[in-house]
């Protein structure tokens, strides 16, 4: 299947028959229209959700005569797509009938009432059958009841140049086995390949929660023996103050900026720096090692706006290490995005018959190849076509058996942000480990209404 490549075309079919604009009049001023807000990348070139949605939107409108969709797209980096989501789901009047929703903010607008709960739709549709129990998991609020169908997972590793590396002396099959490995590669890099940055994570408040699940979590879950949540205490219902795994996550950090072994800090700090990343630092061999996500390749296939043919000949894949090699010797983060329906949405039964059409098994097999993401369908993750579609995707899939979960309840957010400020801090050296690690503990306390333990 040529994922991109097909569907591209289609970009032409979304600016000359659907209408993406603001949703002004509010979702419910036209019976026959179902409204659908989505994240819109700000690289005008990368047209993969925009592609994507208009062959759904042509395929719904043809089922449902009479019936119009107009794609709503929110254009902003991930903080921002946040907060101009919740503006328009607090009014009738700018609340979309459907909407594209990260699965670390759901339960905060779950408890704000902005979604809807969707059992009773889910009740009486066969397909949710085939979705894997942590992926709904992922999309149900803390009373039991489901807010959104999950559109796909993803996990997290290291992508490497094979060709600086080569250059630097260190192997083609490169697979670290400990954060002094990934670190002693990138000392290397720097010493052998002056001009390209060794290593790139993530980090501070202007990446917003890139910085938190892309780096700080994946070293966070590889401390300690892996027995125990390291953010939140599921036995007392607590969140975990610093510790030690804490500041040694933020070490490294502070180790990487410190030693100049990243980027300059103020690329770091720049919000566009995940589009620098896919976009020109990868693509142009000027990043050696970038600690990143499953998806990376949906920026290079045919018809992507950043075609890289030879991406997966040039790059090289190693899963994360645990701190010190200890079992299981891998980390993977896991998140993933669900489509929702606003608590004020004017069309909410239209809305899910468009999440039915966007899911059925060849349209869900469809967005996971052209996304880059891991199937949720079990009867997708068993197709032997799924797996062999793009290079990756079996290694990515496999870190699932590896991979964590952010505990994302209502103050996650803001627990994320005082990571990010954390972490913002010892990357600019502003502040000592140990000043950031107990400034986010008394910003945990705030965040969570003083529920906290120490381990």
């Amino acid at each position: 299947m040529r994922p991109t490549a097909a569907l591209t075309p289609l970009v032409a079919l979304v600016l000359a028959s659907t209408a993406l604009t603001a949703c002004g009049g509010g979702s419910g001023s036209d019976p026959d229209t179902v409204k659908v807000s989505f994240k819109q990348s700000t690289d005008n070139s990368v047209k993969v959700m925009d592609a994507y949605l208009a062959d759904i939107t042509e395929q719904f409108e043809k089922a449902h005569p009479g019936k119009k969709v107009e794609l709503v797209p929110i254009k902003a980096p991930d903080s921002e797509y946040y907060t101009k989501l919740q503006q328009m789901l607090r009014s009738p009047k700018t609340a979309p009938d459907l909407v594209y929703e990260d699965t670390f903010l759901i339960n905060s607008d779950i408890t704000s009432g902005y979604l809807k709960p969707l059992d009773p739709y889910l009740a009486k549709w066969p397909d949710w059958n085939r979705f894997i129990d942590t992926a709904k998991a992922a999309a149900r609020g803390e009373d039991g009841k489901t807010y959104g169908v999950p559109d796909g997972t993803d996990t997290r590793g290291l992508w490497f140049n094979k060709d600086v590396f080569a250059k630097a002396g260190l192997p083609a099959d490169w697979q670290p086995k400990t954060w002094n490995d990934v670190l002693g590669a990138a000392r290397t890099i720097k010493k052998k390949v002056p001009g390209v940055i060794p290593l790139n994570a993530y980090t501070g408040k202007p990446v917003g929660e890139a910085a938190t699940m892309q780096t700080f979590e994946m070293l966070l879950y590889g401390t300690g023996d892996g027995s125990t949540d390291p953010l939140y205490d599921q036995g007392s219902k607590k969140w975990i103050a610093g510790g030690k795994g804490f500041q040694d996550a933020l070490s490294f950090v502070e180790t990487v900026y410190e030693e100049k072994l990243g980027p300059d800090v103020s690329d770091a700090l720049d919000p566009n720096v995940m589009t620098r990343v896919r976009g020109e630092w990868l693509p142009q061999g000027k990043l050696a090692i970038a600690l990143d996500g499953s998806w990376l390749p949906q920026d290079w296939l045919p018809g992507s706006g950043h075609e890289w043919p030879e991406w997966s000949k040039t790059l090289g894949l190693a899963a994360m290490p645990t701190q010190n090699g200890q079992a299981p010797g891998k980390v993977s983060m896991s998140g993933g995005w669900t489509w929702s329906i606003p608590a004020k949405a004017g069309n909410p039964d239209l809305a899910f018959e468009f999440i039915k059409t966007m899911q059925t098994k060849a349209n869900a097999q469809k967005w996971y190849v052209a996304n880059s993401g891991i199937a949720v369908r079990e009867d997708v993750a068993k197709d032997p076509a799924y797996a062999t579609a793009q290079p990756g995707i079996k290694f990515f899939t496999d870190l699932v058996r590896s991979t964590h979960y952010r505990p994302a309840y209502p103050a996650y957010p803001k627990v994320s942000t005082a990571i990010q400020e954390a972490m913002e801090g010892v990357t600019t050296g502003d502040t000592s480990v140990e000043e950031a690690t107990s400034a986010y503990t008394d910003a945990l306390k705030d965040a969570t209404d003083n529920q906290v333990t120490e381990r």
